[in-house]
């Protein structure tokens, strides 16, 4: 097998409550996530460049959807700075459970933090500075 660009293709963070979720992800990443109904889930689509090898993904209400904050966390791409999403989680219903920190300080990784959504999943965020 060839190696990939990207080690992940697609992701879905599973919410128990659609509305009040989307209205969390619209108001944190200052976006509309696009509803889809696939194989009978309600889904919230993170807008992305596809075409140009972007990674998409989705939140998903569905009866196989449970929100939990055990298991994989997804780190979400923000930009040059995370620091101005991760200002708007607590006013839009999420709480903080790491500041904004370097990955590593040995090598230039970047910087995340970690929230827990509406939904009580754990999201991670990601930025360059």
């Amino acid at each position: 097998m060839q190696v990939p660009k990207n080690a992940l293709k697609w992701f879905e963070i599973p919410v128990s409550n659609f509305d009040r979720a989307r209205k969390f992800y619209n108001t944190v990443f200052n976006f509309e996530l696009l509803e889809a109904h696939v194989r009978g889930n309600r889904m919230g689509l993170f807008p992305c460049d596809e075409g140009d090898g972007g990674v998409g993904g989705a939140i998903v209400e569905g009866p196989d959807a449970v929100p939990s904050q055990r298991g994989c966390v997804v780190y979400l791409y923000c930009g040059p700075d995370l620091t101005e999403v991760l200002d708007r989680v607590p006013g839009a219903g999420g709480r903080i459970l790491h500041e904004k920190a370097p990955i590593s300080p040995e090598k230039e990784m970047g910087y995340q933090a970690v929230f827990t959504d509406t939904e009580g999943n754990r999201i991670g965020l990601h930025s360059e500075a």
